[in-house]
């Protein structure tokens, strides 16, 4: 049964629909950007346009008398803080998490430690700074283990090493995207990511969905080379287990401060779910997870567009 969610914010309101971007993301920025300005047209949001955000964002908010941004951006300056810092500035109000929030999912370190700070499963890893001996860092950890940049996404710049030889030489490799590193120790088990939504002061979770890969992990090629992975929804988890991970989505979610919606990543290793990170923007394009997710639980891509919208409604 398909859910329906009341209209917080006035259907005559000039709203941006935010996309694009200067992110290695832009493009599925842009087509998640297209998708979600046709939904909210339909939904009777005439008033509503699509801006291409470039470094005259500001301006271009100006001209068009913007009273409501719809982020669909993905990536550096669209979900790391800086369009909700611009938007502050300016006083609109927008969808998804703040300035706070959106930083701090942004960077695999210092998510993990707010979520170490709440109690909630975590990996084995150790955070190693542009600069640092990562020999040292390491010697507590155990082979294999993932070379995770802390700010990049669909897998960029990660590797998986077997010693301290493929370590180095990965490590060096990873640090060429100028950014600090996150070094955690492999685990096999069960990929799986659930989206947290809100509605008004109610925060619940969608369907689960697993991964189940062709490669060793999920990495850049499975995740976009069609035919390496499959999908399914509702996960294969059991009733227990899809309540825990749905619980620990929710607290995680709760732990970082986030708004409206993230999707949260696990991988579930001998009934233990350990969360990966957060996404606070997920993506909304027509092959995306959160859509899906929503779906399967009764909730369409136009509600689930409007139960976005409405928590820009929900800022105080």
């Amino acid at each position: 049964m398909e859910r329906t969610f009341e209209q917080l914010i006035d259907i005559n309101t000039k709203i941006a629909v935010l996309a694009g971007g200067m992110s290695n993301e832009r493009e599925v920025s842009l087509r998640s950007g297209k998708n979600c300005l046709a939904a909210l047209q339909r939904l009777g949001y005439k008033n509503s346009v699509l801006i291409d955000v470039d470094e005259n964002i500001v301006q271009k908010l100006k001209d068009e008398k913007i009273e409501v941004a719809y982020n669909a951006l993905h990536g550096k300056y669209g979900e790391d803080g800086c369009i909700q810092g611009v938007l502050e500035i300016l006083g609109i109000k927008y969808t998804g998490c703040g300035v706070m929030s959106s930083a701090l999912c942004m960077n695999k370190h210092y998510t993990k430690e707010m979520l170490k700070s709440a109690g909630i499963p975590l990996i084995n890893s150790v955070f190693v700074r542009k600069g640092e001996s990562v020999s040292e860092k390491v010697k507590d950890l155990r082979y294999p283990m993932m070379i995770k940049p802390v700010c990049e996404g669909s897998s960029i710049g990660m590797f998986k090493v077997h010693n301290e030889k493929e370590l180095l030489e990965k490590f060096s490799e990873s640090e060429k995207l100028n950014q600090d590193i996150l070094i955690e120790e492999f685990l096999v088990g069960t990929c799986a990511t659930v989206g947290v939504l809100q509605d008004k002061d109610e925060l619940f979770a969608t369907a689960i969905l697993e991964f189940r890969t062709k490669t060793e992990w999920y990495d850049y090629e499975a995740k976009y080379t069609e035919g390496l992975t499959e999908f399914i929804l509702p996960a294969s988890f059991n009733e227990e287990m899809t309540s825990k991970i749905k619980d620990i989505a929710i607290k995680s979610h709760m732990a970082c401060g986030c708004n409206s919606l993230s999707r949260v990543d696990f991988l579930v290793v001998d009934n233990i779910p350990y969360v990966l990170e957060i996404n606070t923007s997920p993506g909304m394009t027509d092959l995306s997870d959160l859509p899906a997710q929503a779906k399967c639980i009764g909730i369409s891509y136009d509600q689930l567009v409007q139960l976005i919208l409405n928590s820009a409604g929900l800022q105080k």
